[in-house]
């Protein structure tokens, strides 16, 4: 099946793309990660205890894979770390340590360096690991404004950094920190243009006007115009935050869907609510 697919190109594939150059802020070396200390374990089968929180999309003739958590429904955390210390950098590495944990879905979820830890804002379980990236440079990244997506409880949000630099005191439970923003209060970010040349598999966030958190990654390579445009005009989140490209990658256990394109950074996991 076409997600269990590795990706071909024994090469350094950016985890971050500039919009129109292509140039990474950083790497991931698909090479290493073949060999045999990181071989990817097979995808689990499809469970039937409970439906899928995904759905097929078609948007401007691109097909999305359209995820959303709802609040009481739903839980959303952040991941990173496992038991030695060091990131879990897959799907599997995270199954295998949470093998009893009831995920209705997960994403990669912000940008991160070549072992995989997040360059910007991070905090996991209420803990603060990586401070506001506020920085300027290369890349999707530094394509201002960039954003967080963080949350507590029942209540998520997606706002620009800066935004959230000057209003946001109390710590969140989860949060990262990726870019560009995709459409900010209800408008296109304004380096973004309609159809860029610049396309590749992308996954982004948005929170919708009744909090529902809509996660989005794309069947096949689209443009961060077409990817904008879907956020604002379909499923009408009126803040939207791009997470990443190349690497993008879902989990989704109830179709058996397990995503092995590169080694990953923090993952968001959003696990189904106790009945």
């Amino acid at each position: 099946m076409k997600w269990l697919a590795l990706a071909l190109p024994l090469l350094l594939a950016g985890c971050n793309q500039n919009q129109e150059s292509g140039e990474p802020v950083s790497t991931v070396d698909l090479e290493h990660f073949r060999d045999g200390t990181e071989a990817p374990e097979p995808a689990p089968e499809p469970s039937e205890a409970v439906a899928s929180a995904c759905a097929d999309e078609t948007f401007e003739g691109v097909g999305f894979t359209h995820c959303v958590a709802r609040p009481g429904a739903q839980s959303i955390g952040m991941a990173l770390l496992g038991d030695g210390g060091a990131p879990y950098r897959s799907f599997a590495a995270y199954r295998a340590a949470h093998p009893d944990e009831q995920v209705a879905f997960a994403m990669n979820g912000g940008m991160f360096d070549d072992t995989g830890n997040p360059i910007g804002y991070y905090v996991e379980n209420g803990d603060r690991r990586t401070t506001l990236n506020r920085n300027d440079g290369t890349g999707n990244f530094h394509l201002k404004p960039n954003g967080v997506f963080y949350g507590s409880g029942n209540s998520w949000h997606v706002m620009d950094s800066e935004s959230f630099y000057n209003t946001v005191s109390d710590r969140p439970r989860f949060g990262t920190q990726s870019g560009p923003m995709l459409v900010i209060d209800g408008q296109i970010h304004p380096e973004i243009t309609e159809n860029g040349p610049s396309r590749y598999i992308r996954n982004a966030v948005g929170v919708d006007a009744a909090g529902n958190a809509h996660f989005v990654i794309s069947d096949a390579d689209v443009s961060f115009g077409v990817m904008a445009r879907y956020f604002r005009d379909q499923l009408h989140t009126p803040n939207a935050l791009y997470l990443d490209g190349v690497v993008s990658s879902l989990w989704d256990p109830a179709t058996g869907r397990m995503d092995v394109r590169a080694p990953l950074g923090p993952l968001i996991v959003v696990t189904n609510a106790a009945p």
